[in-house]
């Protein structure tokens, strides 16, 4: 009971950081006002966190395996905390993007550290199964934060719900301190750092794979999140909110894939099973590309599939580069999660560009890529 409790205590922290990319995206045009400034500036307050929230999962896996996951955990967040209640202080938009890049230095430690502690506390299928639960409360990151702060910030205005936001932060920072203990100082403490730990993660056959793979998934999925309202507005003609209902099914299914991911790999060896999750993923972009002019009912029931067979894959993903590089763990993690999550930044990109010939050609061409992807990890992660 204790270990569960701690997996969704440090599963929470890893919420954090995509529920804070976008809880007041709904309030853009407010923010904008607020500020006497343009939309895109108010935008880059959006955009640099991921960046920014990217290239720190290389700082704090290091740190995280030299100094211990609990010490990290707390100093990240706290730095978070102060970021945050230097946003709530903002009162010109030089102000908030820089804050707003101190809150995603802060936050982006949860993703690590994290993932970090749950492949310390659990081996084996257990590990997929916590590996879920963490998966799960992620994918709800994203998508809960525009509801929250849509609400909240409607009813009491932007800095209001800024205040909010610290309160519940500081709650959860205390929850921590008091609750969570170190689990991995005993593995690599006291080690000096050195560069080539990131390249030892890059030349290890599993690394380079589940890297590869990560890119790949990640490109896709924020290649569907920018194309579906151009989809569902030039040719299905749904209304704005009809879009945003659209995305429901993508993350209910992604949060169900994940739910079930554990108990079905304890009948699947966990390497076969990421290979086939990857095949069921790849052909989802297939379908997308085949069905998904064909009607409403049809794209529905394609990002359906996508999302159930993204949340099966991403677990093991975690689970085995926890199992197979448990040395430098979070180090690992941290190289991996830099990576795929530049399919954040990558995907949106080449949606934008590429939308004017046709998302049934996208999806087309990124199948073909991704069956090239599958291959290659088929040919490298091989089953026990």
């Amino acid at each position: 009971m204790r270990k569960h409790y701690l997996v969704y205590l440090v599963s929470i922290a890893a919420f954090f950081g995509p529920f804070v990319q976008t809880f007041y995206t709904p309030l853009l045009p407010e923010v904008a006002e607020l500020f006497r400034t343009s939309s895109t500036a108010v935008s880059l307050t959006i955009s640099v966190y991921p960046i920014i929230f990217a290239f720190m999962q290389l700082i704090y896996g290091p740190l995280i395996d030299k100094y211990g996951r609990r010490k990290i955990l707390l100093l990240g967040f706290l730095f978070y905390l102060l970021a945050t209640l230097g946003v709530s202080l903002s009162d010109h938009i030089e102000m908030l993007i820089v804050f707003r890049i101190l809150q995603a230095v802060g936050g982006s430690v949860g993703s690590v550290a994290a993932l970090t502690v749950i492949g310390d506390l659990f081996e084996g299928n257990r590990r997929v199964r916590a590996m879920g639960i963490y998966q799960m409360l992620v994918a709800l990151g994203p998508g809960l934060g525009p509801v929250f702060g849509g609400y909240v910030g409607e009813r009491f205005g932007f800095h209001p719900l800024l205040w909010v936001m610290l309160a519940i932060s500081t709650l959860y920072w205390l929850v921590i301190y008091i609750s969570l203990p170190e689990t991995g100082m005993n593995k690599v403490a006291g080690e000096r750092f050195a560069i080539r730990q990131f390249s030892d993660v890059l030349a290890h056959r599993s690394g380079q794979s589940l890297i590869l793979l990560g890119i790949m998934q990640y490109t896709v999925f924020y290649i569907l999140i920018i194309l579906l309202p151009s989809i569902a507005t030039d040719a299905y003609r749904l209304s704005p909110t009809e879009t945003g209902v659209l995305y429901l099914p993508v993350s209910i299914c992604l949060i169900i894939g994940s739910i079930v991911c554990g108990p079905v790999q304890v009948y699947i060896e966990i390497r076969r099973m990421l290979i086939a999750t990857a095949v069921l993923n790849g052909v989802s972009v297939l379908l997308l590309a085949m069905l998904s002019p064909v009607s409403l009912t049809w794209l529905v029931v394609c990002i359906s599939f996508f999302g159930f067979s993204l949340g099966l894959s991403l677990p093991l993903q975690t689970a085995l580069l926890s199992s197979e590089l448990s040395r430098m763990r979070a180090t690992a993690t941290g190289v991996y999660n830099f990576f795929r999550y530049q399919g954040m930044t990558i995907g949106p990109v080449l949606g934008a560009y590429f939308y004017p010939f046709g998302y049934s050609s996208i999806f087309l061409i990124l199948f073909i890529i991704y069956a090239l992807v599958i291959v290659i990890i088929s040919s490298r992660v091989t089953p026990a």
